[in-house]
């Protein structure tokens, strides 16, 4: 009778050790995954600037050339110093890209001027660290469209001029393509319990990483698209006149809010983000890169292998029209 005893004591015992393990799993499981659905929510929350009709934040060349005298018109260079040296707009300032949040934070009242744009040689980088920026909470920044290749041709040769290619238009794919069925989370782990901290960690630690990391160039998205999953973020109709092959499209300023298809990216694959010129790209993969996921954006969107389609449909194709002749001060 005691060894009986004895024996459902240890049962009882190894039961309740099991359930408590699983139990503390759960919750860990929950408490890891729960940073990313309260971030999803903080962001969906104050602005969904991604999901909106204010993405991509892109400003043109004229109304910068218009207000070059405007006190309330910002604008920061994140081009090297050589390239600042040797030509730049009237009156910008020459930052390196990774001190832009502590520039905002501590250097200067962002709330003071109208406009901050962000400009670079091409425009994309710009694009990537003014949405930073703007999930930071400075909804006055801006990307200039084209960089400094809209300023003036010296600047537009060698970057959209010579970008600008119709080198794969014979490789592209008409059939669509069905979105992942995924259901895993990306899992952060800055400690924090609310949106506002987590989104203050995650863009700490976003911006300690240049955006070079982030950039897949178009030989490697042709030429290898199964080491991608492709979100093709353009209209339908562009969609389907030719794309990437594999890739799946996403509809622009829409469909990454929890409340659509964000929870079908994966998070075991590099998301590949592939637009027109690279712009709204750049603002995606922050929001993306920013969430957990691993997302990269394409080199000079469409325009890098079907530019010709895009200048005769009217869809944000490159041509020498975009360059300006303005005013370089040295």
């Amino acid at each position: 009778m005691k060894k009986r005893t004895n024996y459902f004591v240890l049962l009882l015992f190894i039961t309740t050790l099991l359930v408590s393990y699983n139990s503390n799993a759960q919750d860990t499981e929950q408490t890891t995954n729960s940073e990313f659905e309260l971030l999803v929510e903080y962001l969906e929350a104050n602005g969904n600037f991604i999901n909106s009709e204010l993405a991509p934040a892109v400003v043109l060349a004229s109304e910068i050339k218009d207000n070059l005298k405007n006190s309330k018109y910002l604008v920061l260079d994140i081009r090297s110093e050589g390239w600042f040296d040797y030509g730049h707009i009237k009156n910008a300032t020459n930052i390196k890209a990774e001190e832009l949040l502590n520039y905002f934070e501590n250097e200067i009242d962002p709330k003071s001027f109208d406009k901050i744009t962000i400009v670079c040689y091409s425009g994309q980088s710009a694009a990537y660290y003014a949405g930073l920026l703007r999930l930071a909470g400075y909804n006055n920044v801006f990307n200039l469209k084209w960089g400094m290749s809209s300023w003036d041709e010296e600047f537009a040769t060698n970057i959209w001029l010579k970008n600008s290619k119709d080198t794969y238009i014979d490789k592209l794919e008409t059939t669509s393509n069905e979105m992942s069925e995924v259901d895993n989370l990306p899992i952060l782990n800055t400690g924090k319990t609310t949106g506002e901290e987590i989104l203050k960690e995650r863009i700490k630690e976003v911006f300690a990483k240049p955006y070079k990391e982030f950039i897949v160039k178009v030989d490697s998205a042709f030429t290898s698209p199964n080491d991608f999953y492709i979100v093709n973020y353009v209209s339908e109709e562009n969609h389907n006149f030719g794309h990437i092959p594999g890739a799946v499209r996403y509809q622009p300023s829409t469909s990454l809010s929890s409340t659509s298809n964000l929870y079908t990216l994966p998070t075991d694959k590099n998301i590949l983000v592939n637009c027109e010129t690279g712009f709204s790209g750049a603002f995606t993969v922050a929001y993306l890169n920013i969430l957990g996921y691993k997302a990269s954006n394409l080199a000079y969107g469409s325009n890098s292998f079907m530019n010709s389609v895009l200048i005769e449909k009217g869809w944000n194709g490159f041509s020498d029209q975009e360059v300006n002749s303005y005013p370089i001060s040295e």
